[in-house]
């Protein structure tokens, strides 16, 4: 199965660097594109829940490293819930 990282910068302006063990992220996301904190943490929920499917799918178990990817995106969003305005840049896709 292909996976892929995709880079992200905070609004804090710290990167991120996520893995997802699927190509479906590239359905979710788009290289240089800014989006809302609340739409890019459910595209990305949806994109590793997918991925993670696609591995259960295949080798009869769901993927424990997207869970954990999910979980990590989730954790360094935090601090930014309560911030109006909060965005996400996706800086890139990389297969």
């Amino acid at each position: 199965m292909p996976e892929m990282h995709f880079t992200v910068r905070w609004p804090d302006g710290g990167e991120s660097r996520c893995y997802s063990p699927s190509l479906v992220i590239q359905d979710h996301l788009t290289s240089g594109q800014r989006y809302p904190l609340a739409d890019f943490l459910k595209r990305t929920h949806d994109a590793l829940s997918i991925a993670s499917e696609r591995v259960r799918a295949k080798y009869g178990f769901a993927c424990s490293r997207a869970m954990d990817q999910w979980a990590e995106i989730e954790s360094n969003a935090q601090p930014f819930l309560s911030q109006p305005g909060a965005e996400v840049e996706v800086l890139s896709l990389d297969a």
